[in-house]
Parts: structure tokens; sequence; C-alpha cells
């Protein structure tokens, strides 16, 4: 589009069509005019449409009221005095603009010009490059899930025969979630809480309910990189400490074993010295009985959190142009590290039993309910939508950036890490049965971090230079946990920082701060002897059900209150082609089947809830389902918060709140001018 800054004066002058002599007459008056109607258009930009229709997403024209986009509509204003020999016609409009031709004129044909207003507010941040963007998102969704839960739920489900089920839920589930998060957020340019007025006004409560899941998460997620650090810390030695049954946390049942030992025999009731590492002296859990007597804080464990919580916050205290570049290392180093040691798990005696563990599938695992189950909630999970936080990241991109490609390339980049560490885990798992003489299915006991910190511990320590591969395995878990810590910090700063920017704006490094420490001191209870148990209690019922529910209702609330066709056409103005069937089939129908197969699976088969030999009570259940609410019920929360305080009779009031509120955003708001 041929476009030129101009004043606005400059534009008036030309819509009325004055002489020479008559513009010299009345320029005081019309300068007065012009700024006036500056500062009404808001330092509106003048831009000629020609080809406009051509080049744009969408053709527009000077009829009045025309849609462009969902709510924003483009107007054909006159101007309010015709001056003598404009012999303008009033819906005149230029050929390149896609309308009729207008009246001949001494200085020529009629042009159309486009205004496009712009807010006087301070124009949103961006990202540096696109590949900070996309490490970014390949960081958020590249977790600590893709290197312990994959794993094991393969090793769980039967190996090969889970990747059917995984891929499946993938295709029709994960990556259409993924896609539909991304549109949004970068069509709208908001957080999870303001795009919800731009979408379906009465579910904003979804906003709140996901800031809450991210405060939950982030009291127990970071309390792993503890975890992790503490390991690290303990690695700068000759002899690791878990390789051993002489330190003060062991106990009789210790079985010290190494690849050199031949004489030693494994029992059911053998305690390897990684195992009393991990519970005994990081966890401390053996001073606990359980959730109802927690215990102490470990003062270990809350200087390695302090620790984590530092890095965070003057990683994002910024925004997304220091976080941006703080991915460059936390993204990339763990693939170098994965790369290490899958060669070095290769020539491991006996990695090929792990490998064709995982590989050859069981099919008769299939007919199992629970493989679907744990597919779905795995690519769920892994992909992360309903977080927020892909609603954030895309929200600081260009408008016209191709989020589709984004979609495909990251979340087929999570899945091939997912499989990557597959064979990183089970060349490893195949090392343990060759060494311990037993089945590789039987190696590991428990499900989740005991994977990595016992069973991946061990094995490292039985490895020539143990010291580095532990160095290098432990910095990977940190650095893995750092950017899905960056990432779901970021989607709660940028919601609220969209929902009250004149408060916040300006004061984001205390924000930051003040939200920082709120997750640190919410994290205290899961640093005290039993804080384990508290880790397993938040993971399993506090975020999982109330975040599958707050997405079901966000596919719905797109889908079928904001529309497929509306949501598509928006797809098409930013990205200049219309989302296929295919997409939009999953949008509509599939997805929300998919999100309500994995509540209803839960709701029926609840899990058992269970940590090394702790079992937890009845009461915990109902526990765990309250803080799993406590979040979910800002959703009908505000519903009738909404309806209550919305103007009309009730029917109005619901209308109203169903209605999309159109933006401010420069991209969008379009007035169309006929001038000379």
């Amino acid at each position: 589009m041929d476009t030129k800054e101009m004043m606005l004066t400059t534009m008036m002058k030309m819509d009325r069509g004055e002489n020479e002599g008559e513009r010299d007459k009345g320029r005081e008056e019309e300068e007065v005019e012009g700024e006036e109607e500056v500062t009404q258009q808001e330092n509106g930009r003048l831009m000629l449409a020609d080809g406009l229709a051509d080049k744009g997403p969408k053709s527009l024209t000077s009829s009045s009221g025309q849609q462009v986009s969902n709510g924003f509509t483009t107007s054909a204003p006159q101007s309010s005095t015709e001056g003598p020999g404009t012999g303008a016609s009033s819906g005149g409009t230029a050929p390149g603009a896609g309308g009729g031709t207008g009246s001949s004129m001494p200085l020529g044909g009629l042009r159309t010009l486009v205004v496009q207003q712009t807010s006087l507010e301070r124009p949103r941040e961006t990202w540096s490059k696109k590949m900070d963007f996309l490490l970014s998102v390949i960081g958020y969704a590249v977790d600590l899930g893709n290197v312990w839960r994959f794993p094991y739920i393969c090793y769980q489900n039967g190996g090969g025969a889970f990747l059917l089920p995984y891929l499946l839920m993938a295709v029709f589930g994960g990556v259409p979630l993924f896609y539909m998060e991304l549109a949004l957020g970068q069509f709208h340019r908001s957080g999870c809480i303001s795009i919800w007025k731009h979408i379906c006004p009465i579910f904003k409560g979804i906003g709140f309910a996901i800031c809450i899941i991210a405060l939950y998460i982030a009291f127990y997620y970071n309390t792993i990189m503890a975890w992790a650090l503490y390991y690290l810390l303990s690695s700068f030695r000759s002899t690791l400490p878990w390789t051993t049954c002489t330190n003060s946390w062991n106990t009789v049942n210790c079985n010290r074993y190494m690849s050199t030992d031949h004489n030693i025999s494994w029992s059911n009731s053998s305690t390897s010295p990684a195992e009393e590492f991990y519970t005994r002296q990081v966890l401390q859990v053996h001073l606990s009985s359980g959730l109802h007597q927690l215990g102490s804080v470990s003062w270990q464990l809350a200087l390695c959190l302090l620790f984590i919580f530092t890095i965070v916050y003057f990683s994002i205290w910024k925004g997304v142009k220091t976080s941006g570049k703080v991915v460059w290392v936390t993204a990339t180093f763990p693939y170098l590290v994965l790369l290490v040691l899958l060669i070095r798990g290769a020539t491991l005696p006996g990695a090929w039993r792990g490998v064709v563990f995982y590989l050859k599938p069981d099919w008769e695992k299939l007919l199992s309910t629970t493989v679907w189950i744990d597919a779905a909630a795995q690519i769920f999970f892994s992909l992360g939508p309903g977080f927020g936080v892909l609603l954030a990241f895309a929200s600081y991109n260009p408008f016209h950036n191709n989020c589709y490609k984004d979609a495909l390339v990251t979340s087929s980049v999570n899945c091939l890490t997912s499989f990557l560490s597959g064979f990183v885990i089970f060349t490893v798992l195949g090392y343990m049965a060759e060494m311990r003489k037993q089945d590789v299915d039987t190696v590991a006991k428990d499900a989740g971090p005991s994977l990595l910190f016992i069973i991946y511990a061990e094995a490292i320590a039985n490895m020539p230079a143990a010291t580095f591969f532990a160095i290098i395995f432990f910095l990977m878990i940190i650095m893995l946990g750092l950017d899905s810590t960056f990432a779901g910090l970021e989607g709660v700063i940028t919601a609220m920082l969209d929902e009250f920017p004149h408060v916040l704006v300006k004061r984001r490094e205390w924000f930051v701060f003040g939200l920082v420490c709120v997750c640190y001191l919410g994290a205290l209870s899961t640093l005290t002897y039993g804080g384990a148990f508290v880790v397993k209690l938040f993971e399993e019922y506090a975020t999982g059900p109330a975040v599958i529910t707050v997405v079901l209702l966000e596919v719905i609330a797109v889908s079928w209150f904001y529309g497929t066709s509306r949501f598509c056409n928006d797809v098409q103005v930013m990205l200049g082609f219309y989302p296929g069937c295919f997409w939009r089939v999953c949008w509509v129908a599939i997805c929300p089947c998919f999100l309500l197969f994995i509540i209803i699976s839960f709701l029926a088969f609840p899990p058992e809830v269970r940590l090394f030999h702790y079992h937890y009570p009845a009461w915990t259940t109902v526990l765990g389902y309250c803080i799993g609410v406590s979040s979910f019920i800002c959703v009908p929360t505000y519903m009738v918060y909404h309806l209550l305080n919305a103007k009309g009779t009730f029917k109005q009031r619901l209308l109203k709140s169903i209605t999309p509120v159109p933006s401010s955003e420069g991209h969008r708001d379009l007035i169309i001018t006929n001038a000379v």
C-alpha cells in the first residue's frame, strides 16, 4: 500500500476542495479546526488506500458501517462543510479501493484516504527477534514433564503401544488447541484476562482462574528445581554422595553396588544409596508422618529456592526483551545435554533392553482405557494450552506473524523432544536392569521426579566421569524448569498489566517483585520435611482437573459463542488464508470432546495418590478437590457479577454479556474518508 504520513489538516483541506485563494483566506480557522481534529483522532495516521483491496487482508469500501473484522467497522464520514467547487460525490471511492469512480474534478479524480487510529498509550512491547518468541514457546512446552513424565507413561503403558494414542491425541486435540491460543493472543494482543471482552465478556472469569492456577503451579513446580539445585551443588566432589552407604542418613537396608561389584545380591527390601540420599537427605520425608504433620522447613532447600526465584526475577522483570535473551541459553542447553546423554546411554551395557522395551508395542494395551486417558493428559499438559502463556507470548508478536507455522513447528519440536527423551531414559533403565539382573519394568518403583533423582542419578554415578555427567544433567533439569517458570509467571504478569495498565505498567518491576515474593511464600509448605507430599497433592488435584475444565470452557466460548467463522475470519485477516476444514471441525467438536473425555475419565477413575510408602488418606482427596475448585470458582462467580452489574433487562444484560467489545488496537480501527 502506498502510505504517506500527513497531518489531518491537510486531509480536511483536500476534502473541501478549496481553491488557492480560499485556502489562504481561511488558513488560520482551518489550523484551529485541524488541531482539534488531531486531538480527536488521537494522532491519527493517513494512508492512501490505492490497491488496499489487493494488498490488504480484506477489501475496504466507503460504505458506512462495513465490517472489517469482528466488531470493527469502517465508516465514511463526510466533510462537515463542503467548500465551493468541491463537487465531491458523497459516496465516491477510488477505483483502486474497490469502489466507483468519483466526479470529474479539476484537480483529478477522488481518491480514498484511510485514517488509521492509533492510541496515545505506550506502544505494546514486542519480541526483539522472531527466534526469541520461538525459543520461549519451545522452552515453555518442553519442560520437566517431557523428560520424566513421558518416558514413565510410556514405560507404564507398554512402551511403544503408547505412541499411537499419543500421536492421535496430539493431532486431533493438542495441536489445534495450541494453534487456537497463539492465534487468539496475536490477533487481540491481550493477556488471558482482558482478552475476554473481545471474545465473550461473560467468560472473563476464565482469565482470573488461569492466574490462580499459575500461582498454584509456581508454589510447587519451582521446588523441584530447588531439589535439582541441591543435587547440582552436591555433585561438585570426586565421589558423588549418593554412591555410598557410609553417610549419616543411610540405613541398614542400603545396598551399595557399582558396575564393578559382581557379588552384590539385590532383594526387594534393598534400597540404593541414591534412593536414601533423595528421600532421607534431600527431602527428609522420614521426619514427617504425612500431610497432617509436615514438620519444619528445610533451610537448605529454602536457600536453594531463594536462589532459583532470584534468577527468575532478574530474567523476567523487564519483560520479554530480557526473558527472550535468557531462553537462548535455557532452551538450547537441554538439547545439547540430551544428545550427550543419549550417546553415553547407548554405549552402556544392557541399553538395548531398554530400547526394545520402549519400542516394542504391546497392542493389547490399546484396549485399555487407561492408555488413552494417559495419552490425552500427557499431550495436553505437554503442549500447555489453557495456562495463559501462549496468549501472552503471542500478544507480543507482529500482527501478521505466521502463527500457524509457529504452532506446527513448536508443537512438533515438543513431541519429538519427548520421543528423544524416551531413548535417553530407557537406555539407562535397560542398563539398570542389566546391573540388577531384573526386568526393565521392575526397575523403577516410583513415577515422577523419582525417575530422575533416583534411577537416573544412580545410573550416572556408575558411569565414568560421573561428576561431569551429574553436573550437566542437573543443570539441564534446572534450565528446563526455568523456561516453564518464566513462561508461567509472564502469563500472569501480562494478564494483570493488560487489565490494570494505568496502575501497573509503569510499576512492572515492583509488581514482578511482589509476585515472586508471593510465590516464594506460597512454596514454603513444599520445603518442609513432608513437602514432597504437598508437591504430589498440588500436582494431582490443584492444577490438572481445574485447567482442563477451564480450557474446555475456553474452547466453547471461542467456537460456539464468539463463533468459529468469526474466529477464522480473524485468522484470515492476520495470515491471509482461511483455516481449513480440519481445524474448524477440531475447534467446534473434536477438541471439546477431547477435553470432556479427560475430565470424565478423571472423575470416573480418580487416581490413587501414593508417594513412596505413604498412601494419601480420604480427607486429602477432599482437600485436593477444594484447592482445584478454588480457582475454577472464579468463572461462575464472575458470570453472576457481570450480569448483576450490567444495565437493562435480563435479556439485554445477557445479550451484552456475550457480545464482543471492539478493540482499540491501531491495526483494526479504520475510518475511510473521501478526499480529492
